[in-house]
């Protein structure tokens, strides 16, 4: 291959200046204007959105690095491909000693390692280093420690073809980098970020349980449970905001340094309070908040040891976590499994944690992957919001009646954001920034992003779910907040103003979605105890979402809904009173009342007619004899219905496989449905049915 002139002029120009660039003087910046930008460039990257392309699909992601404290908080570069990150880039100045110095080495992989990035660069000019960034980084690793490829700049010209044919645009579009990636796969020494982090916090639940037990006698299981979630949700919230530089950094770290720790981390809470206005931090009574103040938390007692404890590697250099670029479905995935435990207090107030009944039957927790949350969210909010004006999507409603740690709101909530800020793009952007309450604001370097209250205005108007599991409601909550302040670093002057981050009580909600109040019509209400009125934790929508169902329901319907068999029933302590009730509610399900097919249902009494509905569920439901009825109504039901089968299983750990199905709830049946298949790379259409062959639902659905 021909070598490009740029490489050949680059690396005889550095060669003959060597001296100067080296010295100490000659800066980042520099190297970066005149040597890495222009390396990348020849390998096809768009350095400089020549294309000019949105925010979120340009090809390169520059950070202008911003000190707090003693950290840095972003990697110099980003390599996306079609706002998908791929690599991040570290850069540093020639006078730097890459193959022997430690920090830029294990800089470079905190950054990769806590977004799951599996490779990354750090480079010179004069030196180019790829480190496998699946291997969890530790301060004292030698820098040669997860190297897999290095280079000198004079070996640029003689090795070019095996550089593009791994890290330039086109070959990573080719998947040569994937392949490479997973060719150089780490036989040991590899800890993802996800899977540590659930084993850091799970630590700091377990040391929390058992000391607020101790110091605090007074609490009952479900209070102890709710503070100790609490608390590690405000530390999370607080240690991200830090690290993306929402927060002064450091603070947390600094209440190490003298006694009676918790109390003065309290105060940060109630600094957050005034801040936020956020359900995570509320400890006053504020009229017209539809949830009651935390009287709890702030007034527990728990020893210094367990809060430095936690505190101690949560920072730089010891811990391997950089929060600025941790992605919010990784935290999502942290969360899913986390919440498959519980905490129960012993005859002697000891805390013990264990797995949920229903975890425990079914082997743990399963979180549903990346790929088929954007799938579902593409083919129902995606389509919906095809042709619509703004005012329109004011009005849009997007439900998950079973919403665990919220990863398809949060999907959902980034499609609303990207489409908002395309709209606003499309029509004159000037217009959109003016006014007493802007929609956008442009950054320093021209670019348009949506204001923090714009964000807040479409979360608070679109987004919507309900779990049974409260501690499941608090960490969708915490992700939504999270993402709400997922903003340029440059652009924290908006985050200036009081009360910035929403209440989501009346959006996020706790509650069984199968069973209302009418569960009690034929009981005695009052001798039902506490705890049979936590368990079934009974929810009416019609209540709970009044201007909502006035209006016909929800616009959109999506979710995971949990895989109860009805054989499963007796395991999970489900008790005869509950399985009549939901047998003769529900008829989707009558011969061995399947917790998904009921919620199936449930979603399409959700759902107003035009309506799209997404979910993931077992595929016997296409099948199997049982589920005849199931199959009746949602063809009856349906227009557009597509039904997706993966090559591969998406719960690997399960024995039951899964589809996924989408459609258009309306009155008339349409014609057709189709059978999608998705692989690796692509999703291909593999049969498409007549709708009336199989609507009386004694038909299986082959999708093979």
């Amino acid at each position: 291959m021909t070598i490009p002139n740029t490489i050949s002029e680059l690396v005889d120009r550095f060669q003959n200046n060597i001296d100067a660039y080296k010295s100490g003087r000659y800066n980042e910046t520099q190297v970066r204007q005149e040597f890495i930008n222009p390396l990348f460039e020849a390998l096809g990257w768009d350095i400089y959105n020549r294309q000019g392309y949105a925010e979120s699909y340009k090809d390169v992601v520059h950070e202008d690095a911003i000190k707090i404290g003693k950290a840095v908080k972003a990697p110099d570069y980003c390599f996306r491909i079609g706002g998908t990150r791929k690599f991040f880039l570290e850069a540093k100045k020639p006078s730097t000693n890459i193959k022997e110095d430690v920090h830029p080495a294990y800089q470079l992989r905190r950054y990769a390692w806590s977004a799951k990035l599996p490779l990354s660069i750090l480079t010179d000019f004069e030196e180019f280093a790829v480190y496998d960034c699946r291997i969890k980084p530790i301060i004292n690793d030698k820098p040669s420690v997860a190297r897999i490829f290095y280079l000198n700049f004079k070996e640029y010209i003689p090795r070019w073809q095996e550089i593009v044919s791994i890290y330039s645009r086109e070959a990573i579009l080719k998947g040569s980098f994937d392949k490479y990636v997973e060719s150089n796969k780490a036989k040991h020494g590899t800890a993802e970020v996800d899977t540590a982090f659930l084993q850091e916090i799970e630590r700091w639940r377990e040391a929390f349980a058992r000391n607020i037990a101790l110091r605090n006698p007074g609490l009952n299981y479900r209070e102890l449970n709710f503070a100790v979630q609490t608390i590690i949700d405000r530390i999370i919230f607080l240690r991200i905001s830090e690290d993306r530089g929402i927060e002064p950094y450091g603070r947390l770290m600094a209440l190490q340094n003298d006694s009676d720790i918790y109390s003065r981390l309290c105060q940060l809470f109630r600094l957050a309070d005034d801040r936020y206005n956020s359900g995570l931090f509320h400890f006053n009574e504020e009229k017209g908040r539809p949830e009651s103040p935390d009287e709890l938390t702030l007034n527990l007692s728990i020893d210094d040891k367990v809060l430095k404890d936690v505190f101690k590697n949560l920072y730089y250099p010891d811990s391997p976590y950089e929060f600025s670029v941790l992605p919010a479905d990784i935290l999502g995935q942290v969360y899913e499994r986390f919440l498959g435990k519980v905490i129960r207090l012993t005859p002697s107030h000891r805390a013990i944690i264990e797995d949920k009944p229903e975890v425990k039957k079914a082997g743990g927790v399963y979180y549903t992957p990346t790929h088929i949350v954007d799938y579902i969210v593409k083919h129902t909010v995606a389509i919906w919001l095809q042709n619509k004006t703004v005012s329109q999507v004011d009005n849009l409603r997007i439900i998950d009646p079973a919403c665990g740690s919220g990863s398809f709101l949060i999907e959902a909530y980034q499609c609303l954001l990207d489409w908002h800020r395309a709209q606003y793009l499309n029509d004159d952007p000037q217009k959109w920034a003016k006014g007493s309450v802007p929609r956008i604001q442009q950054g320093e370097h021209g670019d348009w992003r949506l204001t923090t209250k714009e964000r807040k205005r479409i979360l608070l108007n679109n987004i919507y779910g309900v779990d049974i599991d409260p501690q499941a409601v608090e960490v969708t909550k915490l992700s939504l907040l999270l993402k709400v302040l997922e903003l340029d670093y440059r652009q924290l002057s908006l985050l200036q103003e009081p009360r910035v981050l929403p209440d989501l009580g009346r959006n996020i909600k706790c509650g069984n979605s199968l069973i209302s109040q009418d569960y009690y019509n034929n009981k005695q209400f009052n001798f039902l105890d506490d705890e049979e009125h936590y368990r079934i934790n009974a929810f009416n929508w019609a209540t709970e979402f009044p201007n909502i169902f006035k209006q016909g329901g929800f616009d959109v319907v999506i979710g995971n809904p949990p895989y109860v068999f009805g054989r499963d029933w007796s395991a999970l302590n489900i008790t005869n009173d509950v399985k009549e009730y939901l047998g003769e509610k529900y008829k989707s399900s009558p011969f061995q009342l399947d917790m998904f097919s009921i919620f199936m249902e449930k979603a399409f009494q959700l759902g107003r007619d035009k309506g799209y509905i997404g979910q993931i569920v077992p595929n016997v439901w296409l099948t199997n004899m049982f589920s005849s009825r199931t199959r009746e109504f949602v063809l009856r039901q349906s227009n557009g219905l597509c039904i997706l089968a993966t090559s591969s299983k998406v719960f690997p750990e399960l024995t039951v496989d899964t589809v996924v199905y989408t459609l258009q709830k309306t009155n008339i049946a349409g014609k057709l449905f189709r059978i999608r298949e998705i692989g690796k790379d692509q999703i291909v259409d593999i049969a498409e049915y007549d709708t009336e062959q199989y609507i009386n639902g004694n038909r299986p659905i082959s999708t093979v």
